[in-house]
């Protein structure tokens, strides 16, 4: 997928969960999308992490900082 593209698929897959504001920066989303090479079972593993990081952080907005700590998680 292309960046455009990874973006709306996470937010297609946030709206069938029930969430319709915005959960990712667009540095998280970036850093995701750059990461994942936008393939989507990389693209749902690191958004999984990347909440978990943003829950354990005590933030309500996946940033970079979330990112990359579920790229470090799912990568290692």
């Amino acid at each position: 997928m292309t960046s455009t593209e990874t973006v709306g698929y996470i937010k297609h897959h946030l709206g069938l969960a029930g969430r319709s504001d915005q959960l990712f920066t667009d540095d998280g989303g970036t850093l995701i999308h750059t990461t994942s090479r936008g393939f989507p079972r990389a693209v749902n593993n690191l958004c999984q992490q990347s909440l978990v990081a943003t829950f354990a952080a005590g933030k309500s907005l996946v940033d970079e900082k979330a990112a990359q700590s579920a790229v470090t998680d799912v990568l290692d």
